[in-house]
């Protein structure tokens, strides 16, 4: 394996306050809950949010038509008790879900007092403070009705809304003008690893000098007619219809396809300095961030997971930190035959077979572009808590999956430092974010 060049990198803690990243806000929406103590007691308890899907928006479009009728969604949302009506009318369903998410973060962070309305930050130059909020596909959701507008009612009724509406740029846009933010503004498309790329270049935006804080993350709305009959015609997602909760079995040898899931995260990144200039209190460090490309096939990865090792591997000489220190793994892990044994075998390679590992879509589902969000925030909690959630569902492990993958029972652990998190797009694009436990 060629190593990435470690000539310009140092250590994180070789580095200067300025440059070391910690992150001090947190918010999600996910299928296993909207706020974080709920999404970690469902966590911590191997709890599925995997339901059987009842229909869609659009009536004409039959469920039991697709090939996938279970989808992990988010429950008991309603956007009109956090955004205006007009708001809540004109964007899509994606949008919504990101606003949210960064309104808790903030408030987590300690920066608003308030969840609901346009409040600023405190304590933060908005010239200095920056969004990096992405999405794997965007407002399909909005642009399928748009489309049935369209063919139904003619170009005249079609809302002037549609293109600010869906587009993955959106988000970030939005979030910056609710909460005066004039800082940096970008949004990641990277399929699967979206938001993994989000916190990275937002990290890189902190220790580059650009910004003293960052908003990242990423949402997604996919479970729609086009979007659940897309990935079924690829015959990426599972068909255990009739069992959902057990549907999402990654390393499984029964696996037969992701699920389908909707959400949102968004995290608050912030310069050591500028976090300990404001008394901000820090969930953890963001040490290492790393990045490659499969360059093999549009959705499957590189034999053995080169790719993904690659990408792991950066995120270590990110940090200076050995393959040795790291304790834990949140796997990409989504249930797919191919996907999840290179990420193993990728895995053991770099870290051989005692590393702890585990999926938390096996309860979510994938989440596409908001995966890498939530499940980086899924790994600050384990660090928090030193308790590493399970991967249920693995009754028969595949035996080409051969390492502990926290079968069935979240796992108690102690003196864990440094976790990893790692994100796999189609396109063959990889990126991995290494965490420490703040001390």
């Amino acid at each position: 394996m060629t190593q990435p060049s470690s000539q310009a990198k140092r250590a994180y803690f070789e580095k200067s306050d300025a440059e070391r990243v910690v992150i001090t806000g947190m918010g999600a929406l996910t299928p296993v809950g909207n706020n974080l103590d709920e999404i970690w007691a469902n966590l911590s308890q191997g709890v599925s949010g995997i339901s059987r899907l009842q229909g869609f928006d659009d009536k004409a479009v039959a469920i039991d038509e697709f090939r996938s009728q279970i989808a992990g969604l988010v429950k008991n949302f309603d956007a009109k008790a956090f955004l205006n009506p007009k708001e809540a009318r004109r964007f899509d369903t994606f949008v919504h879900y990101a606003q949210v998410a960064a309104a808790q973060a903030l408030y987590h962070a300690g920066l608003t007092t308030d969840i609901v309305g346009d409040e600023l930050p405190v304590n933060v130059p908005s010239e200095r403070f920056g969004v990096v909020m992405g999405s794997g596909i965007g407002g399909i959701q909005t642009i399928e009705s748009s489309r049935d507008t369209l063919t139904e009612h003619g170009a005249k009724k079609v809302s002037p809304f549609i293109i600010p509406g869906t587009i993955v740029n959106m988000p970030a846009g939005l979030i910056a003008m609710r909460h005066q933010l004039k800082g940096a503004n970008l949004a990641t498309a990277t399929a699967c690893t979206t938001s993994t790329h989000a916190i990275g270049l937002g990290a890189r935006l902190i220790a580059y000098g650009d910004c003293d804080a960052v908003l990242v993350g990423g949402s997604e709305k996919a479970s729609t007619p086009l979007g659940m009959a897309g990935f079924g015609a690829m015959h990426a997602l599972s068909t255990r219809n009739d069992e959902p909760v057990r549907a999402s079995r990654p390393f499984d040898k029964d696996r037969d396809g992701f699920v389908l899931g909707d959400g949102a995260g968004a995290l608050v990144l912030e310069s050591l300095a500028h976090a300990k200039a404001r008394g901000a209190n820090i969930l953890a460090e963001l040490v290492g961030f790393g990045m490659s490309d499969d360059a093999n096939h549009i959705t499957s990865p590189a034999a053995g997971g080169e790719g993904a090792m690659r990408a792991m591997a950066a995120a270590l000489a990110d940090a200076g930190v050995s393959a040795a220190e790291v304790g834990y793994i949140n796997a990409h892990g989504t249930s797919t035959p191919q996907g999840d044994i290179a990420e193993s075998q990728a895995i053991e390679r770099l870290f051989g077979g005692d590393i702890l590992v585990s999926s938390t879509k096996s309860m979510t589902g994938h989440l596409l572009g908001a995966a890498g969000a939530v499940e980086a925030i899924f790994t600050v909690l384990a660090l928090q808590h030193q308790l590493l959630p399970p991967t249920i569902n693995l009754d028969n492990p595949d035996a080409a999956c051969t390492l502990d993958y926290i079968a069935h029972t979240a796992r108690k652990v102690e003196g864990l430092q440094f976790a990893l998190s790692n994100s796999f797009g189609f396109g063959g694009t990889n990126g991995s974010l290494l965490l420490r436990k703040w001390q």
